[in-house]
Order: structure tokens, then sequence, then C-alpha cells
């Protein structure tokens, strides 16, 4: 199951002054579990974290020694006392928090108020808001329900800031941390699963027929049965009606439904098991299974460079040292693979060499050439055999297909056409627009294992916002309202229906704290791995750029940081060098249609930039030198590098060896050098673009020069304060007589005469999105 790195929780203990300043003793911190494992693997004993408080998004390195590990559940008792100094006292009433830990639903407490300890019944345990960007958790309360003579002396009716948490009469709820709570009588110390007894009773084992007796909670997994099926999902609430107690549950088939307790199993009883498969058929975790059935044999279509292609699936499965499930597929006639059905030296498939390509399972589709009654024949089989194994979600939760360049004029251009802006949403619809109109390098945002609590999202963004951009060419501006909202009510950000955002805090916040992407760009820096969603392009004072390419922006920002990148990204997604909104470093940036990511790679086989061999160092210090060329990253064969440094201007330069992947072929005087290493570019496919505030993107649609669409989300308004934007895209061939200027005629071309909207695209961009159009199938 794809999901979030796991955090590890801590509570500091000992804040000397020197540490963190306004910090104190009892302060909640973390660390993603993967970036723990990894410093661990890299030292034998840790002296500092780099940790993150709670309240904050900066790393702060502290001592091991004044930490004390909490588990997420701690951590969450403990954030819901107010001060650092409470915290930290109550971690240390190691028994006060154990006891919290056992206390549930229905439990008999006594609750302090005021002074005096009321007597009632624990009704709720959870958290009373969602957490805000950009902690991860929130503090766990308790609602409880005042019983007998204590009654109407509570200040709740159950429900909190217009949302009902659990439903008592008027003055009967108080909501209150565990501190304040204490069971009537003491219960186990750890989370149990069966039902409690008293101390001079025996604990009978339940039997399967009492197994829907043991005690419910919000967030159980359960099983039950409907339509003489077993199905699976989690509980969301429990409701008492008519004598009855009816449970409230999320399926695991996107669905909510209401069925009576007793229908109900507590955990994942009864749960299939799949059969053993020969590994040469079909390899293939539970949750991992293709939504539309796609299996072994079925004939597919995959998104490659040069458009739609079409294959059959020869093996399923998972790769060497790769996450997910992955297709082994042997392509048609006429479309170029990259292998011979092996993988790092493995055979999973056979077939004839370079017709064969590894791709996601989910990057797959059904072949749409065959769409006709056979077609949903074949779909039907499949679903019944997905419905055998597990619930999935319907063939509609899948994305739609990008729009092609050929339909482009059909299905786009136009007024009221795009995404319709709506109050300060055009850094919303642009980015929207940017990524999903034409691409679909990110479409596994849209069918990824999520968290419940964000599925609402996944759907706006499937259903309402990219299957309609897709399928029809417009997205209404309610939508675009929609997501903000869900976005505004899970505490996110309290200003996300009203006020404008950047786009990469929108993009950040999607891909990271939402669906938990893993980072698109892997830097190297130092030997150390560094990761990012977007990358902000940094120039020093002394670079000699006028009018730069993109190219040339990213190859000085990767120099003055000493900066490579640890693999090929999927998608890149840069910032362009400028001073806040307003203040522009350059006048004009030439957009690079294709990034050559070669020398910025921290490990393979590159090009010696004189006679095209296989290089073996490089020269920093020769980055500037112009006999070689302008700017760029210069490496060398051995023997061009020793005639390069014998010059006298060159002799203090030190070249430092480049890494070769393991195994890779080296020349001697016995073996000829191998073939020139390829090239590893990047193409453009968008690019988001600000003046005066309001953001609007460029698409590159398509191959040839001209083609290019403009989008503005608000182009016109029809009406005034009751009025509604009018989104509109449209063609801009002007752009490609622009790129196909040189330098010098670029450089005098005067912004306000340029035609059509060209201007726009090379004075005001903000960001560009490139894509790998190999790589994007790996991710």
């Amino acid at each position: 199951m794809d999901a979030c790195d796991e955090k590890m929780y801590f509570i500091i203990i000992e804040n000397p002054a020197f540490s963190i300043k306004h910090t104190n003793d009892g302060h909640i911190c973390y660390i993603q579990e993967s970036r723990y494992m990894s410093r661990l693997s890299r030292s034998e004993t840790l002296e500092e974290l780099p940790v993150i408080l709670m309240g904050s998004c900066f790393d702060k390195d502290l001592n091991v020694n004044h930490l004390k590990s909490v588990t997420a559940k701690e951590a969450e008792l403990l954030e819901a006392l107010g001060q650092d100094s409470e915290r930290l006292k109550w971690y240390l009433e190691r028994d006060a928090l154990g006891t919290a830990l056992g206390l549930t639903k229905d439990t008999p407490v006594t609750v302090e108020m005021e002074g005096k300890w009321l007597r009632g019944i624990v009704r709720y345990v959870g958290r009373m808001t969602e957490p805000k960007y950009p902690d991860p958790i929130v503090g766990t309360f308790f609602g409880i329900e005042l019983q007998g003579e204590d009654r109407g002396k509570g200040l709740s009716d159950g429900t909190y800031l217009s949302k009902t948490l659990f439903s008592c009469k008027r003055d009967c709820g108080v909501f209150a941390p565990f501190s304040r709570v204490k069971p009537v009588v003491s219960k186990p110390k750890v989370v149990s699963k069966c039902l409690t007894f008293p101390a001079d009773q025996p604990s009978p084992q339940p039997s399967p027929q009492q197994a829907h007796h043991q005690p419910l909670s919000t967030g159980d997994r359960v099983t039950f049965f409907m339509d003489e099926d077993i199905r699976h999902g989690m509980v969301m609430d429990l409701e008492k009606k008519e004598d009855r107690t009816l449970v409230i549950i999320s399926t695991d088939r996107d669905e909510k439904i209401t069925i009576p307790l007793e229908s109900v199993i507590k955990g994942e009883l009864l749960q299939y098991e799949p059969e053993p498969m020969e590994t040469d058929k079909v390899i293939m975790p539970m949750e991992e299974v293709h939504p539309l059935g796609l299996g072994v044999d079925s004939l597919v279509e995959v998104t490659l460079a040069i458009g739609p292609g079409y294959g059959t699936i020869r093996w399923i499965g998972t790769l060497p040292g790769q996450k997910g499930t992955y297709a082994g597929l042997e392509l048609e006639d006429g479309y170029t693979g990259v292998s011979d059905g092996t993988f790092k030296d493995h055979r999973f498939f056979s077939c004839v060499p370079r017709q064969g390509l590894f791709v996601k399972l989910l990057s797959c589709r059904p072949d749409s050439r065959f769409q006709g009654a056979a077609a949903n024949q074949n779909e039907r089989a499949s679903a019944n055999v997905l419905k055998e194994r597990q619930p999935v979600r319907s063939p509609g939760a899948l994305p739609s297909s990008p729009i092609a360049s050929e339909q482009v004029e059909r299905m786009l251009i136009g007024r009221m056409k795009g995404i319709q802006g709506h109050i300060n949403s055009c850094y919303m619809d642009s980015a929207l627009f940017s990524l999903f109109s034409c691409s679909s390098v990110l479409d596994s945002l849209l069918f990824k294992s999520t968290e419940p609590r964000d599925a609402p999202i996944q759907s706006t963004l499937l259903h309402d916002i990219v299957n309609p951009l897709r399928s029809k060419g417009f997205v209404e501006g309610r939508h675009i309202m929609k997501l903000r909202q869900q976005l505004q009510e899970l505490g996110y950000c309290h200003t996300f229906t009203t006020e404008e955002k950047d786009p990469e805090e929108f993009l950040t916040l999607i891909m990271h704290h939402i669906f938990c992407l893993d980072p698109l760009l892997k830097l190297s820096a130092g030997g150390k791995v560094q990761e990012s969603y977007c990358y902000q392009i940094f120039l020093d004072n002394n670079h000699s750029l006028v009018l730069p390419t993109v190219q040339q922006l990213l190859e000085h920002s990767f120099h003055n940081a000493a900066l490579k990148m640890a693999e090929v990204p999927s998608c890149l997604i840069l910032q362009m060098p400028r001073f806040g909104k307003k203040f522009k470093m350059f006048q004009k940036i030439i957009p690079s249609l294709e990034l050559d990511i070669t020398d910025l790679l921290s490990e393979g086989p590159q090009q010696c930039v004189l006679c095209g061999q296989l290089a073996n160092e490089e020269c920093v210090e020769c980055f500037r030198d112009p006999v070689f060329s302008r700017t760029g990253f210069k490496v060398f064969c051995r023997t061009c590098s020793s005639q390069v440094h014998s010059h006298p201007e060159r002799l203090s330069h030190g070249p430092s060896p480049l890494q070769l992947p393991e195994g890779y072929p080296v020349p001697t005087a016995l073996r000829a050098p191998p073939p020139a290493p390829p090239r590893e570019r990047l193409e453009l496919f968008a690019v988001l673009c600000i003046e005066t505030s309001h953001y609007v993107s460029f698409i590159k649609h398509g191959p040839n020069s001209t083609d290019w669409i403009f989008f503005d989300s608000m182009a016109d308004r029809q009406g005034e304060r009751d009025g509604f934007n009018i989104p509109q895209v449209e063609a801009c061939p002007e752009v490609g007589m622009y790129l196909d200027m040189s330098p010098a005629e670029m450089a005098n071309q005067v912004p306000r005469d340029m035609k059509g909207v060209a201007k726009r695209l090379f004075c005001d961009a903000y960001m560009y999105l490139y894509q790998s159009t190999s790589m994007s199938l790996y991710r």
C-alpha cells in the first residue's frame, strides 16, 4: 500500500538555552521514520536528530539525550494539553498516560471541571479540529456525557464549532484532555480488542458468534455482510435509534452505509487469501490489483514519447529495487522498447530485443482500439474476478486520457473553455490546467491510496475537475471552490476560499501533505540526498547572463549550490529567479523546449565535451571558460582533461573523478570504448506566468513549434457583482516564431510590440514544468 512515511514522535525533556529559543521542555517534535533510518544507517551512534517542532516546518538539530520517544497516540494525547510544562508533567506520569490509552467509548469515568469531579461516560475519543498546516497531528480529547446528579453541569451538547462529535442533552457534555479524566474502574493500560472483566472474574475467550459484540470505536476496521457478500470498511460513527445500535461505515468501495451492530464483526475476519500463483504468471499484491482487471495477456495502451503505444502484458510483479507493481509489456511492431524482457540482468519474460518495456501497472489502460462488445465482455469478466478478490472502485474512478494534440482545437480552443476562475483562484486554475489538460505525468495522484479523510479531495480532483476538463474541455468555477473549501475545512489553511496563494504552495500541499507522493526531485549535495517537489533557481551576483535560457539558469544554479540530481525526475518543476511576484531578475527568459540533464546527474555515463568519448573527470573551474562554451558543466575523458589542464591558465584547476554505474564497461587496451552514452532529456509541457498578481499558463501540447495554447481562467467577465468570470483558451502559434529567433534577434524584441500573447511567456514566466516521457511510466 502506497502511503506516507510513518513519523516518529518525541517530547523534549531537556532544552538547554543554546538549543532552541522560545521552546520549553515538554514540546512535541517529530521526524520522518525513513529519514531517521537513513541517518541510522550512516552512523553507528546518533548524537543529533533533525526534528521538526510542532507549529513549525523547519528542521532543528537536537541532541538525542534531550528527547524521549512517544507513540503517535501518546503524542496526540499530550498535544491536547495547553502548555509545554503540563505536557512534560503528564508525560512523566506514565501510569496516567497508559490508562488514557486504554479509555474507549462507553467507559464510565469522572471528569474534572472547575476543581470538582463529575461522573460521566465517554462518548467520543478523538480530535476536535483538524491539524493545521504544517502539523501532522492535533490533540486527542475525550467527549463525556455527564450522568446522574451531574447532568446539566456541562458546557456542551456534544457539538464543537458547529460539528457534532457526539449527541447528548444541552449542558450535559464536556470535552476534556486525558489529564482531567479518570476511569471509575481502571481499565488495562493498553488498547484491547476484547471485552474487559473485573479482576475477580475470568475473561472468557469470545467465540466467533460473540465477535460482533466486541466494543467498536470510530476508526475500527470491521467486516460485515451485505447481499450475501463479505465486505470490509471503517467505522465512522455509532448511533442509537429505537433501542438499537447502528454502525455508520465507510466501505472499501467508497460508500457510506448504516447497518445494525449485530451485522458487524470487529476486525478484518474471513478475509480472502489468494491461491499461490506461478511466478511466471502473476505476482500481484492484493492492494495493487488493476482497477479494470488487466492481467497477463491483456491488450493494453500506454503513453509513450510519440503518443499512444500498444502492446500485450507478458508479466506482472515486482522489480528489484523498485516499489509497487509493474507490468512487463511486449510492444507491437512499430514501437520501440528498451528491453528483451530482462531488467537488471533478471529475466521476467521473453521477447525480441528492444520490444519489451517495464511500466507501472497503473500506467496501463485497456487498448482503446478494441473497446467494442468483446472488450466490454472481457471487462465484465475481469470485474467478476476482481470482485472475488477485493472491493475496488468502479471503472469511472479512473482518470480520462489527456487531451491529445490533434483534439486541442476541437475541445479546448474558445471562450468558456478550460477552468473557470472565481475569487482569487487563478493560481489554482493555472496549476491544475497545466498539470492535467494535456499531460498525464502526475496522474498517479488521482488513483493512489489516500487517508480516509483526504479521499473527498481526491474524488473532487478526479471526478469534478480532471475528468470534465479532459472530456468536455471545461470545468465550472464551483468545482474549484469545492476543492478549496475541502482544503480549508481540513485545516490546511483558513484562507483557501478567499485569498490568493502561490502555485508552489498549493502543489506542495497536494503532493506532499494530502497524497503523500514521493518527492519529485532528489538532489545530491556533499554525499547527502535532499528531496523536494519544486526547485527554486538561485543565482549569485557573478553570472554574466543577460538573455538566458532555462537550461543555462538551471546549470548556473546547480553549479553555484554544488548540486547534482540523484536520479532522473519524472516531473521537474522549476521556479524562475525573481524577488517576489513583482521584481524580475531578467527582462526575458528563453524557454528551453528540452532540458539536457545528463551533466546534472550525480551518476551515469557522460560524454567528453571535446571528443565525445566516455568522460572520466569533471572540472567545476572550467564551468565559465568561454573556450569550450559560454556556460555548462565541463566533463572530459582522461586524455582531453590532461591536455586542457596543461594550459598555464588551468594548471590550478582540480578536476574530480566522475562516478560510473557499477559494472559499466571501461575501455582498456584490450577493450574498445563503449558507444557514446545516451543523453537524458526532459521535455517542456507547461509554463505558468504572472503579471500584476494574476496567473495564466501556456501549454506545449504537440511536437510542432506552433503547438502552443494560452489559458486565462479570468479572461473576461459577464456582469458585475453577481456576474461570473469567462475562462478562455486560445492558440498562440506566434510563440514558435520567437523561439526560432537567434539570441541577438530575441534581445532586440520590444515586449510591448511582440505579437499575440508571446510577451507574457518570455517576460512573465514564473514556473516551468518539464516531464520525462520515459520515467513518468515508472513513477
